[in-house]
């Protein structure tokens, strides 16, 4: 009797465990839309203005291996006093983190994948939110297999390369902070 109560503590504790690991991992698995983008994660980044026509500029970025391409294009855009932008790239990674954006906790659900990956697609635009360039981009990726995944863009490290092109605009645009979502979403009255 004393080894059978003793066994059934013991599943207990391992299920009561099970279930706290699973909450805290649940949570770790998600992540606020206004948390910080990393700094200076691209040490290796390189840029080339290629054309400037009435104040709309193309650019060229190229990532070097093991930079973080979230963080490169928010640095670039803060260098450069980006207002308004748009920009796609193709590339390869190492590993990528997207998400998928959950309505009903207002938060971004988490998928990282740790393998070399193509970076099929990047596209994405900048706009200011309180003076200050924001970044939003989502992307897809092809695994060995020939299978896809993406999302918006949480983290991607480079290898060995990411090529991007960006068309930077003279007119501004502005974010708003929508207190519904807690997204920083281009104002709608665009006239």
């Amino acid at each position: 009797m004393k080894i059978l109560i003793a066994i059934m503590f013991i599943v207990t504790s391992l299920l009561l465990q099970m279930a706290t690991n699973a909450v805290s991992q649940d949570s770790t698995l998600y992540m606020s839309p206004s948390a910080a983008v990393a700094k200076g994660k691209a040490p290796g980044m390189t840029w080339k203005l290629l054309s400037d026509n009435n104040g709309v500029k193309e650019y060229a970025i190229v990532f070097a291996k093991d930079d973080e391409v979230l963080s490169g294009i928010t640095g670039f855009a803060v260098q450069q006093h980006v207002a308004s932008a748009r920009f796609t790239a193709i590339g390869a990674l190492k590993e990528g983190t997207f998400g998928w954006f959950d309505p009903k906790r207002n938060q971004y659900k988490l998928n990282t994948i740790r393998q070399q990956i193509e970076l099929v697609s990047l596209i994405g635009d900048i706009a200011n939110y309180n003076g200050i360039p924001v970044v939003h981009t989502h992307c897809s990726v092809a695994l060995a297999d020939g299978s896809m995944q993406g999302g918006h863009l949480v983290k991607a490290i480079t290898y060995p390369t990411v090529e991007l092109f960006m068309t930077v605009f003279s007119t501004p645009l502005q974010k708003t902070l929508d207190n519904e979502t807690g997204l920083k979403l281009i104002q709608t009255d665009l006239k």
